[in-house]
């Protein structure tokens, strides 16, 4: 009995001791301030149904929620966030009924005391996403009506039924599907609150000091919890070397990093220092401007992309990079396409540029010729147009490159002043990859709902909308799979590659969650996010 009695007392003490140990090591450091470097100069908007750039959606992430959520590290799966489940459809998939989780508060504002959130802040945000005046997502939410039946019941009904694989990622965590609180952003107007965005999330608006930094606290209210950190600070860097310089000398905790292979391997050499490389990243394509003259003969086209070589770009981004052959990433979602389907078609244009050369002669161009875009401040916008210049010389063609700050770019592209438009994006499905940069509504400054079509195209607008109402998997797939052979036949566009994401961060910051894969085009932090001893 006695040995038995000692055999258990050692145990519990070995266990007690581990558990001690593991508590030592997790141990927090007493100041919970992170802070953030992003490759930006400034913020462009904090209004989520406006946000289109990682340091706009940086912030706005933590700010807000949506009916559901990506769960935090792993987009393959949807969890609830303001709802209390993820329903079933009825009425053959037309209608979705969200129960609302009870004793969500909307942060305070300028003095006002926060409230409890109910369905008629939801169906006031949904009608806003709607609202083309309002929304760069309205889009996404055409044929959707939205109604609050009771306090914490919302109904959204549907013209035409919509796969799950559609209709979740429009009420999840994203774009439109953040949701705004009806009475903060009504007080102070859609131009003020760009700047004092009030949300749900897990932190609050606190301070924007302009070209330097925005700060947010944490949200003692918040619904899962009160945040581990009590602030959260976003600073503009556009300089690497100042990033760099911040994260090795501890004035930073978390940096983002340069999408080239030399860099990871260098901050990843430096003691203390952790790289996050993860996923899904962002397709980069070119859009021609089929409007332009020499861009609106095929045969240019055709030449720029036997111009173009991808294996360039995987040689200089490294193992932060991977081809990419179809405008929808066939390795990521469902419906796009793979380098043999577009090879069997004659659709690959593998690099060739002797023929680029005689195309750009039949052309009319037999000593090409100049044409001008401009370009973001940001190393991945900027290095990829450098990238293509070089190549695109070796043809004849003269590519200028103007830069410009990186929101002045998005506005730019969208006034339609560049001949081809380099546009680095994650979308949540094929159907909005299709419909935002190749439906006739999308078409910048003169579509219906002027969204990123670059390119003016129209050709594909029946697909689109015969694949979005499809219940059917394998139908939708395959009207998606059409739509981009169409796309590379006629050559509307170019895809080129897809872009990892890369951040630093000191060891002592502890995510929360296993990185794997975000939406939010960066390393998200939430409540259980923490910086340890």
């Amino acid at each position: 009995m006695y040995r038995k009695l000692l055999v258990v007392s050692l145990a519990l003490t070995l266990i007690i001791g581990v558990f001690a140990s593991g508590l030592w090591a997790q141990e927090l450091a007493q100041n919970q301030v992170l802070r953030i470097a992003l490759d930006a100069q400034d913020l462009s908007t904090l209004d989520p149904h406006r946000s289109a750039t990682t340091p706009d959606r940086a912030i706005v992430d933590m700010v807000f929620n949506g009916l559901i959520r990506y769960k935090p590290g792993d987009i393959s799966v949807f969890e609830p966030d303001l709802a209390v489940e993820i329903p079933e459809p009825t009425d053959g998939g037309r209608v979705w009924t969200f129960e609302l989780k009870h004793g969500v508060m909307v942060h305070p504002w300028d003095g006002n005391a926060g409230y409890e959130l109910t369905a008629e802040d939801v169906v006031y945000s949904f009608t806003k996403a709607a609202n083309p005046d309002r929304s760069s997502y309205a889009g996404e939410y055409v044929g959707m009506s939205f109604e609050a039946v009771g306090n914490y019941t919302v109904k959204i009904t549907l013209e035409e039924p919509l796969s799950a694989m559609l209709f979740l990622p429009k009420v999840a965590d994203y774009a439109g599907g953040f949701i705004i609180p009806k009475v903060p952003i009504e007080a102070m107007g859609d131009d003020a609150f760009k700047t004092h965005p009030v949300g749900t999330g897990p932190f609050m608006y606190n301070e924007y000091v302009p070209m330097d930094r925005v700060v947010l606290k944490g949200n003692a209210d918040y619904f899962r919890g009160a945040p581990i950190l009590k602030t959260v600070e976003v600073r503009y860097m556009p300089e690497v070397a100042s990033r760099e310089l911040g994260l090795r000398s501890g004035e930073l905790e978390v940096v983002e990093g340069r999408r080239e292979q030399d860099w990871v391997e260098m901050m990843g050499a430096v003691p203390g220092i952790v790289v996050d490389s993860f996923g899904p990243g962002e397709t980069v394509t070119m859009h021609f401007n089929l409007k332009r003259d020499e861009l609106g003969k095929k045969a240019v086209r055709k030449a720029i992309a036997y111009a173009l070589d991808r294996n360039e770009f995987l040689a200089f981004f490294g193992d932060t990079v991977e081809a990419l052959y179809s405008q929808v990433p066939i390795n990521y979602l469902a419906g796009g396409l793979t380098y043999p389907e577009l090879w069997a078609a004659g659709l690959a244009y593998d690099v060739d540029r002797e023929k680029a050369k005689d195309l750009l002669a039949d052309a009319g161009y037999p000593n090409g010729f100049s044409m001008e875009a401009v370009t973001s401040e940001r190393a991945s916008y900027r290095r990829v147009y450098e990238l293509i210049q070089a190549q695109l010389r070796q043809v004849g063609i003269d590519l200028q490159l103007r830069v410009v700050d990186h929101s002045t770019m998005h506005s730019m592209i969208r006034d339609d002043v560049n001949p081809i438009v380099i546009y680095i994006a994650w979308r949540p499905n094929a159907d909005v990859f299709l419909t935002r940069f190749y439906h006739s509504d999308s078409i910048v400054v003169t579509g219906a709902k002027p969204d990123t079509n670059f390119s003016h195209y129209t050709g594909i607008d029946d697909l689109i909308e015969t694949a979005r109402v499809q219940v059917d998997a394998d139908m939708q797939i395959a009207c998606w799979k059409e739509a981009q052979r169409e796309l590379a036949e006629y050559l509307v566009s170019y895809p080129l590659v897809m872009l990892g994401f890369i951040f630093a961060r000191s060891e002592k910051v502890d995510w929360g969650y296993d990185l794997k894969s975000t939406v939010a085009l960066y390393t998200q932090v939430t409540e259980k996010t923490r910086i340890l001893k």
